[in-house]
């Protein structure tokens, strides 16, 4: 961000009424600068320095920021910094997965700071409230007295998390389906008192990417999630661009060939480049599912597995790469995803020589990026909700899309 961008997008207002979005003005300018006296936020904020005074009075008065050691310097009186206090508010992620249930506690810096994982072979809805019901409890539990400063809960999954059945299969299509008729911000809300916001999946990862990665210098970005299913999300201009349905970046529907008359149907990118697609060679070779989240993937013995995928991906990631590049006219890609490492890292090199295939004449190539997030991206981006909604200016960053 351009500091001309970022001096306006925090600028106050010092009008009669504007009390709560001034607080957020001053929390956001020392979110982005850090540790701050009252006359500089004064000066970044364009407030009156009275009104500065007023502002950081309360936020001490309510635990959100804290005063550092006293700088003295070589004029005038000594300073005071002021920071964001990690423990003055605290919020919760629910990531529901096709594979993996996590709950993720963050603090006001959007630092995780509790995390509980549940893995399974699909999401029975039975199992999983439960689940997310013993996991608020111990969470609680470990927070003790800090739980009482947690100020909501914010929950992502999957949009339509029926439409997977007929892909998944067995018994996992007969408990998917059953999300047809389940509102799950609703039952969700059911297990906590705390209010229950929804974002999807991969819209919440690529806002977490957005706060607390690449997005603090990358202005527009396509951000792709590897996991069970490949998925994304669309940064441009600094903004979530969510699209009319929620399916700006739903990159994972992004057909990967040309269809021609009698050869059907082309391929979707999810189809291609899904950690679906190496977990079920895994199966079949029999080896644990889960060793693709694991360092251990990349070992020689499992060449004969990995290697097909990642040639496959890697190609349909730099199509996908191409073609978003013509129409959006990125500054970057940035790849994350829930799979090991290793395999992260070997999948972006294949993409990045895969690139070397296609002419960018006439549009920018978009520099290709590891995620700073990583695996826990959707977990964290769903807590960050909450904390966005309520204490930064721009409260609207997370849209709520309909799950149904």
């Amino acid at each position: 961000m351009n500091s001309a961008t970022s001096s306006a997008a925090m600028r106050g207002s010092n009008h009669v009424g504007m009390r709560q979005f001034n607080e957020r003005i001053v929390l956001q300018a020392i979110r982005h600068h850090g540790a701050i006296p009252k006359a500089d936020l004064a000066r970044l904020t364009q407030l009156s320095t009275q009104t500065v005074a007023i502002i950081v009075g309360r936020l001490l008065d309510d635990g959100l920021l804290l005063k550092q050691d006293r700088v003295r310097g070589k004029i005038g009186q000594p300073s005071v910094p002021l920071s964001l206090n990690p423990q003055g508010a605290f919020s919760v992620g629910i990531q529901v997965g096709r594979r993996n249930l996590e709950l993720l506690v963050a603090d006001f810096c959007g630092q995780p700071v509790e995390r509980l994982e549940v893995h399974y072979d699909y999401p029975d809805p039975d199992q999983l409230f439960a689940s997310m019901a013993e996991g608020l409890q111990t969470l609680k539990e470990r927070m003790g007295e800090l739980w009482q400063r947690t100020v909501g809960v914010g929950l992502t999954a999957p949009l339509s998390l029926h439409k997977w059945a007929d892909i998944m299969g067995g018994q996992a299509a007969q408990a998917l389906a059953r999300w047809e008729h389940i509102d799950l911000t609703a039952e969700v809300q059911r297990l906590t008192h705390l209010p229950v916001v929804f974002a999807k999946d991969t819209t919440a990862a690529c806002v977490a990417e957005l706060l607390q990665g690449h997005g603090r210098s990358v202005r527009s970005f396509l951000y792709v999630f590897v996991g069970t299913f490949i998925g994304g999300g669309l940064v441009l201009s600094g903004h979530i661009m969510n699209g009319e349905r929620g399916n700006a970046g739903a990159i994972g529907s992004l057909p990967v060939g040309l269809a021609s008359a009698g050869s059907g149907m082309p391929p979707q990118l999810l189809q291609k480049a899904s950690g679906w697609q190496l977990e079920q060679a895994l199966l079949a070779a029999g080896h644990n599912p889960l060793l693709k989240h694991e360092g251990a993937i990349m070992n020689a013995e499992y060449a004969e597995l990995t290697a097909p995928w990642i040639a496959q991906a890697s190609q349909a990631l730099a199509m996908t790469v191409a073609s978003s590049a013509a129409f959006l006219d990125l500054d970057a890609v940035v790849m994350d995803g829930s799979l090991g490492a290793p395999l992260m890292t070997a999948l972006m090199t294949a993409t990045q020589e895969a690139l070397k295939a296609y002419r960018f004449d006439g549009m920018h190539q978009p520099q290709l990026l590891a995620g700073q997030v990583g695996a826990h991206a959707r977990a964290l981006g769903g807590a960050l909700l909450p904390l966005h909604s309520q204490f930064f200016p721009d409260k609207d960053i997370f849209l709520k899309q309909d799950a149904a």
